[in-house]
This record gives C-alpha cells, sequence and structure tokens, in this order.
C-alpha cells in the first residue's frame, strides 16, 4: 500500500467533514437567532452546535492539520526535498489554512458568546459569514491542482 495515497485520502475525508461543519455551523446561528425568544428550541439549537462543534469539527480540524503535515513530511523526506515550500502554490494553501483555522476559532467563540446570551450580530451577517470558508476552499484547491500560483 501507498503511504501517501492513504495519507491523502485521509487528509481529504478529514477536510470534507471539517468543511461540512464550517458551513453548517453559522447556518445553526441563523436559525439560532432567528428563535432567540423561545427559550426551548434555542436550547435545541445550542445543542446541536455544541455537538457539532465538540464531535465533528474539532476533531475533523485536528485531523486534516496531522494528515496535512504527514503528507508535508512524505514530500520532503521521500518526494521533493524542501523545494516545494518555495512554491507560491503552496504558499497560497498554508495561507488558507490559517485563515479557516482562524475562521474555525472566530466560529467556536462566537458559539461560547452565544450561549452566554450576548449578541453576535444578525441573521444577514451569519448568512454572509457562511460563504467565508468556501470562498478559501475555491482558492486553495484551485491553487494546489492546478498548481497556477508557479514561478
Amino acid at each position: 500500500m501507498n503511504h501517501y495515497d492513504l495519507l491523502r485520502g485521509l487528509h481529504i475525508l478529514a477536510v470534507i467533514a471539517w468543511m461540512a461543519g464550517l458551513l453548517y455551523l453559522p447556518r445553526l446561528f441563523v436559525y439560532h437567532i432567528q428563535n432567540r425568544d423561545k427559550p426551548e428550541v434555542t436550547a435545541v439549537f445550542a445543542n446541536m452546535e455544541r455537538r457539532l462543534l465538540r464531535f465533528i469539527m474539532n476533531p475533523a480540524m485536528i485531523a486534516a492539520w496531522l494528515f496535512g503535515a504527514g503528507l508535508i513530511y512524505v514530500n520532503v523526506a521521500d518526494r521533493f526535498g524542501m523545494k516545494f515550500f518555495h512554491e507560491p502554490w503552496f504558499v497560497v494553501k498554508m495561507l488558507g489554512i490559517v485563515g479557516i483555522t482562524g475562521y474555525h476559532h472566530f466560529l467556536s467563540a462566537k458559539f461560547k458568546k452565544l450561549n452566554r446570551g450576548e449578541d453576535i450580530g444578525t441573521e444577514k451577517f451569519w448568512r454572509m459569514a457562511n460563504e467565508i470558508p468556501f470562498v478559501l476552499a475555491i482558492i486553495m484547491v484551485i491553487a494546489v491542482t492546478t498548481e497556477f500560483f508557479t514561478i
């Protein structure tokens, strides 16, 4: 079995799970905000949000980072050496990863504020914020698959 292909497959699966959570949590925030005057409904959304973060998003983020680090290790050790670190497409990918990870932590902080009863923004804001991870994913996937940003 090719370890690189296994790592790549596991990385892709972890990213899919992570992206699903990043795209769904803001939608749950919209429903939570819409029903803020109904404590029995918001309790259900709070439980859904907590479970999504704890059991899907956080483990998927950690797995994506670990499998991605494994891919980098294999690339450095067995394939390309250090040269691909200097490729613009790789830099774009790493910046995107930092952006998506920051967005994940932003959502986590907003979840905590929402569950303390604090205002986290409007429905409109969360509908727009919902597009952020997808835009970052588009940029990263195009950069990596086409190596478009190459010297």
